[in-house]
């Protein structure tokens, strides 16, 4: 099994490069999706999270009110470690758990938007990097996510920079190009992490 760390800045385009990766047959961990997952209604998760924050961060129908509470964690370092310090050893212990069931010879792709942040670059064979320019990165954060400018720059700001990113890669993808582009060099990077997957360890 080859165990490979895939992240990017906000806006970089990484989940277009974690979908190509499923084409060829990555195994995919998403850890943004399962940090939703673990701080669904009826969690323990969400549960620290309102013992946390308070019950202002819960939408009408119990569930976590995300904007509400990125909002308030995203505007003081403090109170996003504090989330940070809920959520991440839930996701870590599923994201463990997804990875021991897969194939020995698969190549199980985490998505881990805060890879960079957390120092988690040792826990993955290859560190693969989808890398953009800033402002390509706040383009599509305001025009196909719908943030406003201030929030979008609040969001990179509070992420690791682009060069710190590269440092920690092994592979760099270039997403300042067209689809077609993007998927050739997802193709050649593929071919690479299967040869490392399959080779003698």
């Amino acid at each position: 099994m080859l165990s490979v760390g895939l992240t990017g800045g906000i806006g970089a385009g990484k989940s277009a490069v974690s979908r190509l990766l499923v084409e060829h047959g990555a195994v995919l961990i998403d850890a943004d999706r399962i940090a939703r997952e673990v701080v669904a209604p009826g969690t323990q998760g969400l549960a620290a999270v309102v013992e946390a924050f308070g019950e202002d961060v819960l939408s009408a129908d119990g569930g976590l009110d995300r904007p509400k509470l990125g909002s308030i964690v995203f505007a003081d370092p403090e109170k996003l470690a504090v989330l940070n310090s809920i959520v991440h050893p839930l996701v870590g212990d599923r994201s463990r758990a997804l990875e021991e069931a897969a194939a020995e010879d698969a190549v199980v792709v985490h998505d881990v938007p805060l890879l960079t942040e957390n120092g988690l670059a040792p826990l993955y064979d290859v560190v693969v990097v989808v890398d953009a320019e800033p402002a390509t990165q706040l383009d599509r954060l305001v025009r196909l996510r719908g943030m406003t400018e201030q929030d979008a720059r609040a969001r990179m700001a509070a992420q690791a920079t682009r060069e710190q990113r590269r440092e920690i890669a092994d592979v760099v993808i270039d997403n300042d190009v067209p689809l077609d582009e993007l998927r050739r060099r997802v193709e050649e990077v593929w071919a690479e992490l299967t040869r490392k997957a399959h080779a003698p360890r």
